[in-house]
């Protein structure tokens, strides 16, 4: 890499303990549909605009005793009845069996509700309505199941899910069904074959395990009627709960010379295995350039611990401005995984990515074999923040913790409830205080806290107490969190935290945070600082591990949020800004006598260079367009503040970190 160029590796997660402690949850929320603190457009492309087809196995064997005097059949039909009361009203539901018409007979596949918008009492009296009869064609099932589904209208993103329920392994041998699953999942984007084994054991499992991994999709096991349902609401809410998407539709090109050129906005691509996709950009010399991607395979779809992730900013086919690289760190399957780089002006202005002129940005995707072949959708994120106005001098950088390390004191008292939201573009605005969720294994819940010039965010995430399956060796799963900047760059923690933890159905908990927001941290070299240079929402995502389907008793796991934003809010991020009023219980203070910089909400409207609507511009960053050209005597200016601020450091830091 040529001199002058900045890389950074960002870790996404690793598989460190964490401290048990007791946790009284209480009563928790019922699932319900997630929401956001904004609506999608109906005009961009959107994740729900996917669908659920259930494939019922009712061959012969399904009418023999679970062990609790009821045949599996009758199981199966209760376990159904479960999961479209669950379901949200309205999600797209179809049922397809096999092996009910004929005794026997290969062809035997029978699309019995089309898959269209929630009939609850509609589902339960066709599944009542089956008996079993037949064979296990299950690859012909898959594929006419596939066909089952509608594709999204417009070129919208949507997962579509086939959930494959079976007591046995296919009995006709053509078309195999693993080799089905392989073929569907590598056809498109967004489909995923989760299945569950009733009451299976050796070839049969292997053969639905295999279909699964093949098919984007996780296996669940059943060893009784009551884990058929809890398997059954975990799989069937996992697909309705899917990521919703938003953006224009854009197509990288494979080569640099072809890439299509990109105005600050929000656009949603796709991504295969060991891809590049190429964007170019035209920047001017002045602002800095924020770029992400967020790639959302399948959620628990088989990933190695090395897949990564990769962004970075080209000014040539040799050097590059900023990478970065983000890794799954786990091998319990998919998440989402957001990579971000960008584009910052030097001080003194005299680097190569510094110039104005014509940019590339890189995405790439590096997969091992064996892991998820299926296309990703990749929602990509570019926004422009203009520099700070004639005159202003911005506040000290701040790179330290502070009050808001690991052992900072976080609210307690009773948790409210909250939703969390897919992605986002829906993540759910919460603030200061105690929140109460619930989360599915192999899901991402994800939350938006507002933070201001001075402000940090500071959280905890603690894991329930649950009941546990009995099984006779002990199982693993983690939970993880992950705290991203309003330009959607992910922060590691800094040393300071740990993003995951060990989880096995006993409370555990995490703890995470950021500096406090610092116009002047874009020049800090540490990578858990640097991107801490705008307010606007910041947004915590929650993972669970998928395997925790294989510990937890209830479908879904407790989980609490202990947030708090941290330090008085500054009107702009000049140096002295007063504290807005309301933001500590106080006024605005008046001028500042040392800068003569004004007071209170007219300071902020001169000297707060960046948008300040938290929901506006690309990805809700709070970014502008791209910025006015600058003339001469602005770039002097801006020079002259640049190096008096850094010569500042050496001799005034220990007086000025970590206050406005």
């Amino acid at each position: 890499m040529r001199a002058g160029s900045h890389r950074r590796t960002v870790r996404a997660g690793t598989l460190i303990g964490g401290a048990l402690f007791a946790l009284v949850a209480g009563a928790l929320p019922a699932a319900a549909a997630p929401g956001g603190s904004g609506a999608v457009s109906a005009a961009r492309a959107d994740g729900g605009s996917g669908g659920l087809v259930m494939v019922l196995d009712s061959s012969g064997s399904m009418g023999d005793d679970d062990g609790t005097g009821r045949t599996r059949m009758e199981s199966a039909r209760a376990a159904v009845g479960t999961v479209v009361d669950g379901l949200p009203d309205g999600h797209p539901t179809g049922l397809r069996v096999y092996g009910a018409d004929r005794p026997q007979g290969c062809t035997d596949t029978r699309l019995v509700r089309p898959v269209q918008k929630l009939d609850r009492a509609a589902l339960k009296r066709a599944v009542a309505a089956v008996r079993p009869r037949g064979d296990t064609p299950i690859g012909l099932s898959l594929r006419k199941a596939a066909q089952d589904l509608p594709r999204p209208a417009d070129g919208a993103v949507g997962t579509r899910t086939i959930l494959l329920i079976s007591d046995g392994e296919d009995n006709c041998g053509t078309p195999q069904p693993c080799e089905v699953a392989e073929e569907l999942g590598k056809e498109g984007v967004g489909l995923r074959i989760d299945t569950v084994g009733f009451q299976v054991k050796g070839a049969a499992r292997e053969q639905l395990e295999c279909i699964a991994r093949s098919g984007n999709g996780r296996y669940y096991d059943a060893p009784d009627a009551e884990a058929l349902a809890r398997q059954l609401q975990r799989a069937a809410q996992l697909s309705a709960d899917g990521y919703r998407f938003r953006g224009e539709r854009v197509t990288g090109a494979a080569t640099a010379d072809r890439a299509p050129v990109l105005v600050p906005g929000q656009y949603l691509d796709t991504i295969g295995p060991g891809e590049k996709r190429y964007y170019g950009v035209d920047l001017d010399a002045v602002s800095t350039v924020d770029f992400a991607a967020t790639a959302v395979p399948q959620p628990g779809a088989a990933v190695d611990t090395f897949d990564a992730l990769s962004t970075r900013i080209e000014y040539d086919e040799h050097g590059s401005c900023d990478t970065d690289t983000e890794r799954f760190l786990q091998k319990e399957g998919a998440a989402p995984l957001t990579s971000a780089v960008a584009r910052i002006r030097s001080e003194d202005g005299t680097r190569t990515c510094d110039r104005a002129g014509g940019y590339r940005l890189v995405v790439e995707r590096q997969s091992k074999r064996g892991s998820d072949a299926a296309r990703w959708p990749l929602e990509l994120v570019y926004g422009v923040e203009e520099p700070l106005k004639q005159g202003v001098l911005p506040a000290e950088s701040q790179a330290e913790y502070g009050s808001g390390g690991k052992e900072a004191t976080l609210p307690a008292g009773d948790p409210r409830d909250v939703r969390g939201g897919t992605g986002f573009n829906d993540a759910r605005e919460i603030g200061k205080g105690v929140w109460r969720d619930r989360i599915l294994p192999s899901q991402t819940l994800w939350y938006k806290v507002p933070a201001g010039w001075g402000q940090q965010v500071r959280y905890d995430v603690e894991f329930a107490n649950e009941p546990t399956v009995d099984r006779a060796s002990a199982t693993y799963s983690y939970g993880a969190t992950q705290l991203y900047t309003p330009a959607r760059h992910p922060l590691t923690g800094g040393g300071e935290f740990t993003p995951s933890t060990m989880y096995d159905g006993r409370p555990t908990a995490l703890r995470m945070g950021g500096v406090p927001v610092s116009w002047t941290n874009r020049y800090e070299s540490r990578t858990n600082v640097r991107p801490v240079h705008a307010r606007g929402g910041f947004y915590i995502s929650v993972t669970l591990g998928a395997r925790a389907a294989e510990i937890a008793e209830n479908p879904q796991i407790g989980l609490v949020l202990r947030v708090s934003v941290l330090g008085a809010e500054r009107t702009g991020p000049q140096h002295g800004a007063p504290v807005r009023a309301g933001s500590d219980g106080s006024p605005d203070k008046g001028s500042d006598k040392g800068t003569g910089q004004g007071t209170g909400k007219d300071a902020d409207n001169r000297d707060d260079s960046t948008a300040s609507a938290d929901n506006g511009g690309a990805g809700g960053a709070g970014w502008t367009g791209i910025a006015a050209a600058a003339g001469a005597a602005v770039m002097a200016v801006l020079i002259a503040v640049f190096v008096y601020v850094r010569n500042r450091r050496g001799a005034a830091a220990r007086s000025t970190r970590g206050s406005a």
